[in-house]
């Protein structure tokens, strides 16, 4: 029963599948907990750093930051696109990227130059296929990211736009909504509007001090300006990271979903394949005792 051997081997291997894939969804279940209690951790602190950085932004109204400078019309726009180290995380990455080459192909059909960094591996790989230019990358952050290895490839976008060379930088990664749902997300870092510094009436009132600024107001505010940009990229990171384990836990559980579907039609096929041969030498058996 050659067509039958065929078919088991064919069971054995989808039946070792399955349980890579198993393993990998459970895997994916822990790491998610943890990167969803990362990403819930680094919240307070960012509300804390953008009350205090929205409150001292109003409180020195005689100095305004290049960080909140306007830009009608964006010619040089930068991008910094978060994605994912590894695939196996269902249509996580191509949708980032495929929201991000929309945007990118916005400015340019305006006449605009783009310049990117990339953070993870994936998009890295896709903006240097497509022939974009990254000026900066970080991969390998691993299941923990640490805000020090991020610094220096927002730090690149950050002097550039001081220095005037870029109108616009937009923060590009994958929101995380649930466990079932990922958001892409392409918002505007660069210059800061005032949505992101909007305070609520009890902020207002909790954070409204007067400030001694040493050495000056100046650095004062753009080194705190630089720290809430910080924070916003990383975590924008810590959702990304979230998002891709909740995407990959559902892509392994069905992948191992359709891995028992077609274990199960395969052992089908073989069950009729197995009869269909029984029935076969059962009928020779008769016929050449008939002939005798």
């Amino acid at each position: 029963m050659a067509v039958g051997k065929e078919i088991r081997s064919k069971i054995k291997s989808v039946e070792n599948t399955k349980k890579i894939t198993k393993a990998m969804e459970m895997v994916a279940a822990s790491k998610m907990r943890k990167a969803q209690d990362r990403m819930r951790h680094a919240r307070p602190y960012s509300d804390k750093i953008r009350n205090i950085t929205a409150n001292l932004s109003q409180a020195n109204p005689e100095y305004h930051s290049p960080y909140m400078r306007a830009s009608e019309a964006p010619k040089a726009v930068g991008f910094i696109v978060v994605t994912t180290d590894k695939g196996l995380c269902g249509g996580l990455n191509t949708n980032i990227l495929r929201a991000v080459t929309g945007k990118i192909r916005e400015v340019q059909s305006g006449g605009g130059t783009v310049q990117t960094v990339a953070i993870g591996n994936k998009g890295f790989g896709f903006l240097n296929r497509v022939g974009a230019q990254v000026v900066s990358h970080v991969t390998q952050l691993g299941d923990a990211p640490q805000l020090d290895k991020l610094i220096g490839p927002v730090k690149v976008m950050l002097d550039a736009f001081v220095d005037g060379k870029l109108d616009a930088v937009y923060l590009c990664y994958t929101k995380f909504i649930n466990t079932m749902k990922q958001e892409p997300m392409v918002e505007q870092l660069l210059p800061l509007n005032s949505s992101r510094l909007e305070q609520t009436a009890e902020e207002k009132k909790a954070y409204g001090w007067d400030y001694l600024y040493e050495p000056d107001a100046p650095t004062v505010i753009d080194e705190l300006l630089t720290r809430y940009i910080e924070a916003l990229v990383y975590q924008a990171v810590a959702e990304n990271m979230a998002s891709e384990q909740s995407a990959r836990m559902v892509a392994m559980k069905s992948a191992t979903d359709n891995a028992g579907n077609l274990i199960a039609e395969l052992k089908l096929v073989y069950n009729k394949t197995r009869q269909a041969a029984i029935t076969k030498e059962l009928s020779e058996i008769v016929s050449g005792a008939a002939a005798v």
